[in-house]
């Protein structure tokens, strides 16, 4: 049986241990599937995902179907099939039918608050986006909800490509009935928190909420998002100097559109790169801006490279490489989300 997963191979459940082990089971039971397998092999970027996920959609004050609505929206706004199924199924889970159909169709919702908070969330994707439509005290779950989809966005389409459902063109059917399977699970009230337990630790000691953004201060996501960045940014050390420089070069002048067809952008943001950091280079620029386009030639030429220890290129490796360069576009974006008032961030910097 051909596997879903392009380019890894995930840890198996009956195989994982530690916090796989742990986000797999908890993942089934909290969010009614595994997260993210194509993530297992880098542990700690796998937890840190989940951690952010959990604690701002699946748990704390706001309904939950306006916070699915948002992850819908931004699968949408990304272009991501498998997440514009699965959260759209959520939201049948919810019983917001309408809801689903209005979101996956682009149309306007009926509710004016929920059309308010899927225009905003469609608006995350580019430099300047809306206005907050909710209070500052939901900004931990509804921003926290917008950029962990953002990222979990570019990594699946990068990874695991394609929808969650069969059927084809059945799929609207499919997403009903996958939400009517779900229906109990997102109906449950979970407590706050309790992922944070799975976060490797910082240098130093325990857990730290050190550097923790604005629009979480003091709630769990925080610090969630604080490991995500850790080990997101880990993946910097697959990229030489050159390669680092172009790919935040192209983040910073990247208007949130989806690129044009063909190459042609992709070797203008790299042009000037050395020889032997161009593969890198390129993945890393496609994971942040368009990781749909990822193929297999890409990573084939960055896999036959060669690391400075002379060792080839592992799943781990890969993962690392596009999670950096993911975080990278997700990082420029929670830059003006995180404003109430939406507004363009600085550049970014290579420091």
């Amino acid at each position: 049986m051909s596997s879903p997963y392009r380019f890894v191979v995930p840890v198996p459940r009956r195989a994982a241990t530690g916090s796989v082990a742990e986000v797999y089971a908890r993942s089934a039971r909290e969010l009614g599937a595994l997260f993210a397998p194509h993530l297992s092999v880098v542990p700690e970027l796998h937890a840190a995902l989940w951690a952010v996920l959990r604690e701002s959609l699946l748990v704390g004050a706001a309904p939950r179907h306006r916070k699915e609505a948002v992850a819908a929206a931004v699968a949408v706004a990304n272009r991501c099939p498998f997440c514009i199924d699965a959260h759209t199924a959520m939201l049948h889970a919810t019983g917001e039918h309408r809801l689903a159909s209005a979101v996956l169709r682009g149309d306007t919702p009926e509710d004016p608050a929920d059309a308010a908070l899927v225009a905003w969330a469609m608006s995350t994707r580019r430099p300047s986006p809306r206005p907050w439509p909710f209070p500052p005290e939901l900004a931990p779950e509804y921003v926290g909800t917008a950029l962990a989809n953002h990222c979990i966005n570019r990594l699946v389409d990068a990874l695991r490509p394609g929808s969650p459902l069969p059927g084809g063109a059945l799929r609207d059917p499919s997403r009903r009935a996958a939400g009517l399977a779900l229906s109990r699970t997102v109906r449950r009230t979970l407590p706050l928190g309790e992922s944070l337990s799975l976060l490797t630790p910082a240098a130093g000691g325990a857990t730290s909420a050190a550097g923790e953004p604005a629009w979480a201060a003091g709630a769990p996501v925080g610090t969630a998002w604080v490991a995500f960045s850790r080990a997101s940014k880990a993946g910097g050390a697959l990229l030489g100097d050159a390669a680092r420089d172009a790919l935040l070069s192209a983040v910073d002048a990247w208007d949130g559109e989806h690129p044009e067809l063909g190459n042609g952008w992709l070797d203008r943001a790299v042009t000037g790169v050395p020889e032997d950091q161009l593969p890198a280079a390129r993945l890393a620029v496609l994971a942040a801006i368009a990781p749909y386009r990822l193929t297999d030639s890409a990573v084939a030429a960055w896999r036959s490279s060669v690391g400075p220890d002379g060792a080839g290129r592992s799943d781990a490796d890969l993962v690392r490489l596009l999670a950096y360069g993911a975080f990278t576009a997700v990082d420029r974006l929670a830059a003006a989300v995180s404003h109430a008032d939406g507004g363009r961030p600085a550049s970014l910097s290579t420091g």
